[in-house]
Parts: C-alpha cells; sequence; structure tokens
C-alpha cells in the first residue's frame, strides 16, 4: 500500500517473537484520501458522512482534503501522473473535465461497478455522458445544477400571465413582461450555455464526432434555429449584446427590481436576496420551456463526478468512498443540503419540496454536457460561440457567422 498504515507490520521470523499479537483491524487499517472541491458540499455533510461511512468500514479512515478550483486541472493532472504516497485515491472532478484525465489513461475503469451495482441507465444523462470516454464509464455522478426561469411572481400577476409551457408561450409572455420599465427578461448576449440548450432542444449541436474526427457543427440549420430562438428572446430586455452573465454579475441587474425573469441556476436567488430582501417572496421558478408542451426544454447540466485514479493502491476502499457518496442515501442527503439535483432521475422526488429545485430536477432530465473531448476546454478558453453569438445580435449574417465560428471550433478540436 502506498497509503499510511496506522501498524507496523512484522516481517521476519525473529522479529515476530518481538512484535506479540497485533489485531486484525490495527494491522489492516488504512486512509482514503479524498480530494473534494470547495463549497461542494457543507462541512456538516462532510463530517456526518465521515462518521458513518468509519463506522461502517472499521478498518478504514477517511482523509478528506478541501480542494480549489482555480488551477485544479493542473493539480489533478500532476496527481495522476504522480506516484505520491499522501496523493488522492477518490477526486471530485468537473462533468465536462473527465475526458481530459482520462484520455492519459489516469482514471480507473469503473463501468462494471457503474453497470452491475449502481444502476447507471437510471443517471442523469448530463453528468454520466461526459463520464464516459469511449465506452468506458470512469466519472461516476456525483451532483448536478441547471439552469431553470427565475421569475417574478408579482410581475407576472400584474402583467395577467402566468408561467408558459412552450417556448412559443415563453415569447409571447414575456413580449408582455417588457413594458415600461421593466425588462421582459434579463439575457446577456453571451451566455452561451443558455445558448446551447436552445440548440439542443432544436435538434442541433456545437460539435459532432465522425470516425474520431470532431466539428463544428454551429452552422447546421438546427443550430441556426436555436440562435434565432435566443435572439427573439434576448431583444425582449436590456441585456448586453457583448458581455455574459458574470458581466454584470445578473444576480445584481435582478435584485435592482425591474427584471421580470432571467435564466440561471435556483442558488442564484441567495445572491438576489441578500442584495434585495424584500424580493424574497416574490421570487418563483419553472424549467426552461421546450418546443412541446410537458416537455421541458434542453437545458446544459453542470455539476461534479467522482473519479478514482489508476494508480491507487487503495482500489477497493476508494470504490467502497464512490458508492457510498453517490448512492442514494447520501446523493439526496447533499441535495438536500446543498440545493442540487440527486444524480438519478429516479431520486427526483427527494427534492421536490422546494419549488426551484423541483424546477430544476425537471429540467435535469433533459440535461446534456459539452462536447467530450479533451480539446473542448481549449475551445472554452477562445470562445468563438461567444463572438458568433454578439455578431449576430448587433446585425450579421447568422449563417456567414455561424459558418465562420464552425471553422474555429473545428481548427481548435483538430490541433493536436
Amino acid at each position: 500500500m502506498r497509503r499510511r498504515l496506522l501498524a507496523l507490520v512484522c516481517v521476519s521470523a525473529s522479529l515476530l517473537t518481538g512484535c506479540g499479537v497485533m489485531s486484525d483491524s490495527a494491522a489492516e487499517r488504512r486512509t482514503v484520501t479524498v480530494w473534494l472541491m470547495q463549497h461542494s458540499a457543507t462541512q456538516d455533510f462532510l463530517d456526518r458522512f465521515t462518521e458513518e461511512f468509519e463506522r461502517e468500514h472499521e478498518t478504514l479512515d477517511l482523509d478528506i482534503r478541501i480542494q480549489e478550483w482555480t488551477g485544479i486541472g493542473e493539480k489533478v493532472q500532476q496527481a495522476l501522473r504522480d506516484d505520491d504516497p499522501d496523493g488522492p485515491d477518490v477526486i471530485e472532478v468537473g462533468n465536462t473535465q473527465v475526458s481530459a484525465y482520462a484520455e492519459g489513461d489516469g482514471l480507473l475503469d469503473l463501468t462494471l461497478e457503474s453497470m452491475r451495482d449502481w444502476g447507471r441507465d437510471d443517471w442523469l444523462p448530463g453528468l454520466a455522458e461526459p463520464g464516459r470516454w469511449g465506452s468506458q464509464q470512469y466519472g461516476i455522478p456525483w451532483y448536478a445544477a441547471n439552469r431553470v426561469v427565475v421569475y417574478r411572481k408579482d410581475l407576472f400577476r400584474a402583467a395577467g400571465v402566468t408561467p408558459p409551457k412552450t417556448r412559443d408561450e415563453w415569447l409571447e409572455t414575456t413580449e408582455r413582461l417588457d413594458t415600461g420599465d421593466t425588462q421582459g427578461i434579463y439575457l446577456a448576449g453571451q451566455d452561451w450555455y443558455t445558448l446551447a440548450g436552445f440548440i439542443w432542444e432544436e435538434g442541433g449541436e456545437l460539435a459532432t464526432e465522425r470516425d474520431g474526427v470532431w466539428r463544428g457543427a454551429l452552422d447546421s440549420e438546427a443550430a441556426l434555429r436555436g440562435m434565432d430562438f435566443y435572439r427573439r428572446l434576448q431583444r425582449l430586455g436590456d441585456g448586453p449584446v457583448d458581455a455574459d452573465e458574470e458581466h454584470p454579475p445578473q444576480a445584481g441587474v435582478f435584485a435592482e427590481g425591474r427584471v421580470a425573469q432571467i435564466v440561471a441556476v435556483p442558488g442564484l436567488v441567495r445572491a438576489i436576496v441578500q442584495q434585495n430582501p424584500g424580493l424574497e417572496d416574490k421570487i418563483g421558478y419553472f424549467p426552461v420551456p421546450g418546443t412541446e408542451a410537458g416537455r421541458p426544454g434542453a437545458v446544459f447540466t453542470g455539476g461534479s463526478d467522482l473519479v478514482v485514479p489508476a494508480g491507487t493502491d487503495a482500489e477497493d476502499a476508494a470504490v467502497e468512498v464512490v458508492a457510498a457518496l453517490t448512492g442514494a442515501r447520501w446523493n439526496t442527503d447533499l441535495a438536500r443540503t446543498m440545493n442540487y439535483v440527486p444524480n438519478k432521475a429516479s431520486l427526483a422526488d427527494s427534492v421536490a419540496g422546494e419549488e426551484g429545485l423541483r424546477a430544476m430536477a425537471a429540467g435535469a432530465a433533459r440535461g446534456r454536457a459539452t462536447p467530450a473531448t479533451p480539446r473542448w476546454s481549449v475551445v472554452e478558453a477562445d470562445n468563438p460561440i461567444k463572438e458568433y453569438m454578439t455578431r449576430v445580435l448587433t446585425g450579421a449574417d447568422p449563417g456567414k457567422e455561424a459558418e465562420r465560428a464552425a471553422r474555429r471550433i473545428t481548427e481548435t478540436l483538430a490541433f493536436d
């Protein structure tokens, strides 16, 4: 074992005489090191989990170490390369990061456990799909969060409208709300995660793969329809066309009290209410509408997966930790504690009592993730999608701009 042993083992007959008899628990006890990200879980949750896990696994100790998201990519890559006795056995990673770590054979293949023991077919697709590399499952879904429509109940009542069920109704409703000093919706021009959902809802893709070659796909007819819907919705407010949802932070804009809707994760409401406590009882939620009534629209699913480094020599113990954290007992506990969506559709009822989580869970059933290629992070760093959106929103030809952006994505994904 490369992990710390809490007892010394005598290795020769002469030493055995002096060692005396050691208990099995002392001889076998070992520590499992777990890297979790800052703010993913409360300390109370981690304390409760650790206490119960160690009680049920008498020979194991948990060493949970909290990491910061800034710079975590290189830190994880280094941990996967090193044979460090103090390195992690289980790591929390962003769901879209799994392919980058799996590409270099750095992760343990957990396909068998996923199919045999963990109910892979019931996992949310936006977490499960990016956790695969090829046909193997390396990332095990832990929790999810996705965008919903956060709206002002009082402004809806004043306008005589109710939460829409389809995208066409959404446009009509938003147009009625967009009056006087009130913006029907605040939608920044470069909110490309929201655009991705609209594209997927139309049957389009950000990029497609064929025979191992990835190509940008923003120029497909379906993707163009998604962009056109974004354009029509975005103009029913005063969101900047040349900035994303964090510039300025849309929570602050909504808190000013003159916006009827934003597209955001429910957790953002905490920041809104902190800035304007008077809105606390006026805020509601509904899933992003789709093209058909009764079916929420496709959305980007963010969240985290748990992975096990291929080099760990605490493999069995690490798998036990993953099984416990992602299993129904602790997964639903985490969802309620942190306002997340559980990792399985069948667990959605466990958060149905809270309006924002209920809306988020409904949308999560149609969640998607970004293209499962390690190069996608490079696309996001340069992000031709944002530039494309701004150009279209300022009057440029959508077809030509989509071709330009798709070509840049293709070039980035093909770079070796």
